[in-house]
């Protein structure tokens, strides 16, 4: 395994003390929101939209499945340093600009809230860009990042429910039971679909070779963020009718739409890898004969499979290290061909070319003579 780099040291050290600094007191606030049982309570109910979410970015992100830890710190981020960065920035905007609790909610929120979800994008655009392939990557990321927001957010708005302190119910169970429906299971998704357009923007910023387009797509895509943020924000302002108008006509369709845009990203995934593993090939980088093992989902498993059943689990871990390295070589071979390689492609470029001849003489793919040991 390659040695990590100080790119990535940086990018873990700075997001791991922010998590921590935001950890603290954002704990502190969920435990005096409420009594502890209904803390407990919140908590729990706020958790059971998680798991699906993660569940469906995980299924998007098969091709090329980002690093977990990367993933694991998206969440963090977004339910503590994003969410205490949020809550400092709008606690000050209140108590000095005077803005009104519908300015607040309609434009302090949004501008604030996708602030921070964002800055984890821009901390990974800057100090960890090799990580980012293009679009899907980014929509992943900031999915995770608007997942674990979400979670954080919820618990406190579950909380002011029981409390009766939020203004939308009589408080209690039913208060808690209205806002579970509404924001566990009719919009879990929101806040991940609105920081995929700062996703969108960085996946852009990645796979550009225009020096102008790397800079405005990021800002051209947190501005979108902030505009979907605060139209739905700004239609609760209205009621049920309000909120119920922009779910339909604005949100479902948004939805709808992103949800296309990452299964037509991850398709042509595919194609690319195969384009990109065929050049390799040509080269005389990457045996041609692997390509349709490494850039088809169902072939993969059944090579998986077929490792596991002539090796064992140690060969199941060789063949899944393999097709690994080969995937990540098609990623960074293809950004070569269009000239968007990260700075150190060259060093990263040997790595995966190390691991792939140094497991490749000890497995075989079905229908190939197992090699002896």
């Amino acid at each position: 395994m390659a040695a990590p780099r100080r790119d990535s040291r940086a990018f873990t050290v700075v997001v791991t003390v922010l998590v921590c600094l935001g950890a603290l007191p954002m704990l502190l606030v969920i435990a005096l929101s409420s009594a502890p049982a209904i803390a407990v309570l919140a908590t729990c109910l706020a958790a059971i939209p998680v798991v699906p979410l993660v569940l469906c970015y995980l299924w998007l992100d098969r091709y090329e499945p980002e690093p977990r830890s990367l993933l694991l710190l998206g969440l963090l981020w977004g339910a503590f340093a994003a969410t205490f960065g949020a809550l400092v920035v709008q606690g000050i905007g209140g108590l000095f600009a005077g803005v009104t609790d519908s300015v607040s909610l309609a434009v302090l929120a949004p501008v604030t809230e996708e602030a921070s979800k964002g800055l984890f994008l821009l901390l990974l655009l800057l100090l960890r860009r090799a990580e980012l392939d293009g679009v899907l990557d980014g929509i992943v990321y900031a999915g995770m990042v608007g997942i674990g927001f979400a979670f954080t957010e919820n618990i406190l708005y579950l909380g002011a429910s029981y409390n009766g302190t939020d203004g939308m119910g009589p408080g209690g169970l039913v208060g808690v039971t209205s806002t579970f429906v509404i924001r566990c299971l009719f919009s879990p998704f929101a806040h991940p679909l609105f920081t995929a357009f700062t996703g969108i923007g960085v996946g852009i910023a990645v796979g550009t070779r225009k020096p102008a387009l790397r800079w405005l797509a990021p800002v051209a895509g947190y501005c979108c963020a902030v505009l979907a943020h605060a139209t739905w924000n700004g239609s609760t302002i209205f009621g049920f009718e309000g909120f119920a108008g922009a779910y339909v006509l604005i949100m479902v369709p948004a939805f709808a739409g992103l949800t296309w845009l990452g299964v037509w990203s991850r398709r042509s995934e595919r194609r690319m890898l195969a384009a990109a593993l065929g050049d390799a090939a040509q080269r005389g980088l990457f045996p041609a004969t692997d390509i349709g093992w490494v850039v088809d989902l169902r072939a993969r498993r059944a090579a998986r499979a077929y490792a596991k059943q002539t090796a064992g689990k140690p060969g199941e871990d060789a063949m899944r290290d393999y097709q690994q390295a080969a995937i990540e070589l098609g990623f960074l071979h293809h950004r070569y061909l269009h000239g968007t390689a990260p700075a150190d492609y060259a060093v990263r470029g040997q790595d995966f070319l190390a691991r792939i001849n140094a497991i490749r003489p000890g497995i075989a793919f079905p229908g190939q003579v197992v090699p002896t040991r």
